[in-house]
């Protein structure tokens, strides 16, 4: 396609208000999830959302004779043709938050997905590698649609390329989770069969609309978020607070809990087979913390356990180097003993490799 020219140019002062509005509506949601540290996949549920109301009040002015209405949305739209255009990239994202206005089944199943498939992944990921999963579905899904449509001018959009990628990434995570889904009933289900499910399913309509069956539905973009995901969770995932394809009936009150812990117990390291900070200074180990040292190595497997006796230790101690207060900081290996003055002085295990 040959260099287009933007449309916000030759908009009128109401259309521009309108778009403003509609990406006010799509950013804000996820702004305040992450500045006030709720979940970021519920911010992007009422991103969708929002915008599709947002959409909906649009489509009325148009209806109105107020504005425009394909010329509004050609800036934010996916189309392939244009693509080769670096000005245009920024549609890969824009149009996974765009919906055909009067589709309301489509946004409603993709927030069902979105919703019920992306908290219990984002408990599973942590917020900061869930927003990397959810970019990479959205990407892969948008790219997938432009390398099999190179020079279509026929305008895509939808969050479904996202949303498949969220079944992608948890199907590679945590298949044998079980999610609440309406599957015939709403009821919990395997994260392997929804996510195998709705893949055939989505093998099945592309290979149908191949064949001649048409429909306006972009199932390569579905199938390029899916195998995206769970191509890339293996290594996005590795470090997360939640070992991959840990068994623990899902994460659901106790069973996330769960999983946290015997994921920081087996990194924590063994405190048997290290020194204390005085033994290894060649200092005598103050007479008040003798006691409190030798249960810590003694009984200290559980992360609670380990917890309750360093902020025990570190009451009755100082630093063994400057003489002022320690701490403890809590890290994914377990808790620290740390100078609060300065923490090169003392930090107490050694950050290595955890041997038990």
């Amino acid at each position: 396609m040959a260099t287009v020219p933007f449309a916000w140019p030759s908009l009128s002062l109401l259309e521009q208000v309108f778009i403003v509005a509609w990406l006010l509506a799509v950013a804000v949601p996820m702004i305040y999830a992450i500045r006030s540290r709720a979940p970021l996949s519920l911010g992007i549920v009422l991103a969708v959302l929002f915008g599709s109301v947002m959409q909906a009040v649009i489509g009325a002015a148009y209806r109105m004779d107020l504005i425009q209405d394909f010329m509004l949305w050609f800036d934010l739209v996916l189309i392939p043709g244009r693509m080769n255009d670096p000005r245009w990239w920024h549609t890969a994202v824009t149009a996974g938050f765009l919906h055909a206005q009067f589709d309301l089944m489509h946004v409603l199943g993709n927030v069902v997905i979105l919703a019920l498939v992306g908290v219990p992944l984002e408990q599973r990921l942590g917020t900061k590698r869930y927003a990397i999963m959810y970019a990479i579905g959205l990407f892969g899904g948008s790219l997938a649609w432009t390398l099999a449509n190179w020079e279509s001018v026929t305008p895509a959009w939808g969050a479904s390329g996202a949303a498949f990628g969220l079944l992608g990434a948890y199907l590679a995570g945590w298949p044998r989770d079980e999610i609440p889904f309406p599957l015939i009933l709403i009821r919990p289900w395997p994260v392997s069969l929804i996510a195998l499910l709705y893949f055939g399913l989505e093998v099945a309509r592309w290979w149908a609309a191949e064949g001649g069956a048409g429909g306006n539905v972009a199932h390569m973009a579905h199938l390029g978020g899916f195998l995206a995901t769970y191509l890339t969770l293996p290594l996005v995932a590795r470090g997360g607070p939640v070992p991959r394809g840990v068994v623990d009936g899902g994460p659901s009150g106790l069973s996330t809990l769960h999983g946290r812990r015997d994921a920081l117990r087996s990194s924590m390291v063994n405190l048997a087979e290290i020194e204390d900070p005085w033994t290894a200074r060649g200092m005598p180990i103050p007479k008040r913390a003798r006691g409190v040292l030798s249960s810590l190595m003694e009984a200290s497997d559980e992360p609670e356990t380990r917890l309750a006796w360093f902020e025990q230790l570190a009451s009755v101690v100082r630093c063994p180097v400057c003489d002022s207060e320690v701490g403890v900081v809590e890290r994914k290996n377990g808790p620290r003993l740390q100078c609060a003055t300065n923490p090169q002085h003392l930090d107490w295990p050694p950050n290595e490799e955890p041997t038990g």
